[in-house]
């Protein structure tokens, strides 16, 4: 692949159909499962290989505020010049489509673009293995995205199996506010004790996309109102949602278009479809 061609590198959104917090570590980790799901909201990431290390980074485009100069992008890309000495550097130019503050693991998808191309374009040539240990230093979500598979997912994220799923269409629908991570997670009302559930469950559901829950939907809900707002919205179009992640945004499976259904100002809502794999899963080795 010439060096031309990576110069435009998609970084697609995720899913979590459900996420289910079964207990927490001794060092404050929650466990959980859930099903990440590639769908095809993807940011753009530009590259431009320079000579004597530098990383830089622009935002060019897109929507949503600037990003700060250290984001995700620009660590992943010190960390791998710091795995592996390389003394390349690159000017990485940012389209950012996929919403902050979302669930949606804009960021970390970055970040696994990132590696991928990176290691492409310095020729360094390095295994996926490699990349994941990379990619978990820099946040939980972006092994997900180096993987290339949609994935069940148990630990605290890092335990992740490839499985398929069908083609189906969704709305995603984001306010303008976010929701705190920490906040979240941090709530003595959080549920932290759901049953474990098992593949076998998951797929034997009347359908893949209604299982389960979100735990952290109740505390999200109550530090953003907006998500209840949403999910009232659509479901007066008859259309049942849940919050993706640590919210805000939400999802629900349906192919009504958007533009038919009134939103307050100010928010963001999109059709999109799942993705079978990442678009860069033929660069891993």
């Amino acid at each position: 692949m010439s060096l031309r061609q990576l110069l435009d590198v998609p970084a697609p959104a995720k899913l979590n159909l459900f996420l289910h917090i079964t207990g927490r570590r001794a060092d404050g980790y929650h466990l959980l499962q859930s099903v990440f799901m590639l769908i095809d909201w993807c940011d753009t990431l530009h590259f431009d290989r320079r000579t004597g290390g530098v990383i830089s980074r622009e935002d060019i485009g897109g929507t949503g505020p600037a990003l700060p100069d250290n984001d995700l992008v620009v660590r992943a890309a010190r960390a791998l010049q710091q795995a592996t000495g390389c003394e390349w550097g690159a000017h990485i130019a940012l389209e950012k489509r996929i919403p902050q503050e979302a669930g949606l693991g804009g960021g970390s998808s970055d970040a696994a673009s990132c590696l991928l191309a990176l290691n492409r374009l310095w020729g360094l040539e390095l295994p996926l293995a490699q990349l994941m240990q990379i990619g978990l230093r820099l946040g939980a979500d972006v092994p997900f995205f180096l993987g290339g598979d949609n994935a069940w997912v148990e630990g605290v994220g890092e335990q992740l199996t490839p499985i398929a799923l069908p083609a189906a269409d969704f709305i995603v629908l984001k306010p303008p506010t976010g929701a705190s991570t920490p906040k979240i997670f941090s709530s003595p009302e959080l549920k932290r004790d759901s049953f474990v559930s098992t593949m076998r469950e998951f797929f034997a559901s009347p359908c893949v996309y209604e299982f389960g829950r979100n735990d952290l939907q109740p505390v999200a809900s109550d530090l953003c109102p907006e998500i209840k707002i949403g999910i009232e919205i659509l479901r007066q179009q008859k259309i049942s949602a849940r919050m993706t992640g640590s919210g805000s945004a939400m999802f629900a499976k349906a192919n009504q278009a958007v533009d038919k259904i009134a939103f307050p100002d100010g928010w963001i809502a999109k059709n999109c479809k799942n993705l079978f794999e990442h678009p860069l899963k033929q660069w891993r080795k």
